[in-house]
């Protein structure tokens, strides 16, 4: 079992910066693939970002290229999410997520094993 912990999220203005957390518990975190999914009132919850457990795959959806950066720290259990120059759009609450290998063609969409519960983050215009 994994028990995965946010933290990092709050109220900023545009075009500021936040730096998501989130710590794993258990003594496999580097097997795993981690990823981060937001969702807003009214929409689904959707992948942001995600990367391997080696650290060399790394995904990052569209919306959020060149703004946003995951990364991970296997020594620290830790996956972060480094989010610059905000938008209102932004506004969500973020989730980490933990997939086992193998993970399968489907990555980064797909099945996740264990969730985080989830931090809010306001971007105000």
């Amino acid at each position: 079992q994994v028990q995965l912990v946010e933290s990092g999220g709050g109220l900023v203005q545009a075009g500021g910066s936040l730096r998501l957390s989130c710590k794993a518990s258990g003594r496999t975190f580097s097997l795993y693939a981690m990823a981060w999914f937001r969702q807003a009132p009214g929409k689904e919850r959707d992948v942001v970002a995600a990367i391997k457990s080696n650290r060399d795959f790394t995904y990052h959806e569209d919306s959020v290229k060149g703004r946003f950066t995951i990364s991970r720290d296997n020594a620290k259990d830790t996956v972060y999410l480094q989010m610059n120059s905000l938008k209102p759009e932004d506004t969500a609450v973020y989730y980490c997520a933990a997939r086992r290998p193998p993970y399968g063609t489907s990555w980064p969409n797909g099945r996740y094993d264990y969730w985080g519960q989830g931090t809010q983050v306001t971007v105000s215009s």
